[in-house]
């Protein structure tokens, strides 16, 4: 759970291959940007958003309270 894995590339975790492939992102490249880059998903599974690193989590707050309802 602790050991470092791969977010791009071939060798990227199945885990990070699926969030790029369903929310690709802005650009040219799906690839993951850099650290602190946010998916969000709903209860049912979905990615429904992805958001930059300098995107605050604060700034993502209405859109969880709507997930949560």
């Amino acid at each position: 759970m602790f050991a470092k894995v791969d977010v791009n590339g071939d060798d990227a975790a199945e885990l990070y291959q699926w969030l790029k492939s369903e929310q690709p992102g802005e650009g040219e490249s799906s690839d993951i940007t850099w650290n602190f880059e946010k998916f969000l998903v709903n209860a049912a599974g979905d990615v429904v958003a992805r958001f930059s690193p300098g995107v605050a989590p604060e700034a993502i707050a209405e859109q969880l309270g709507e997930l949560l309802g």
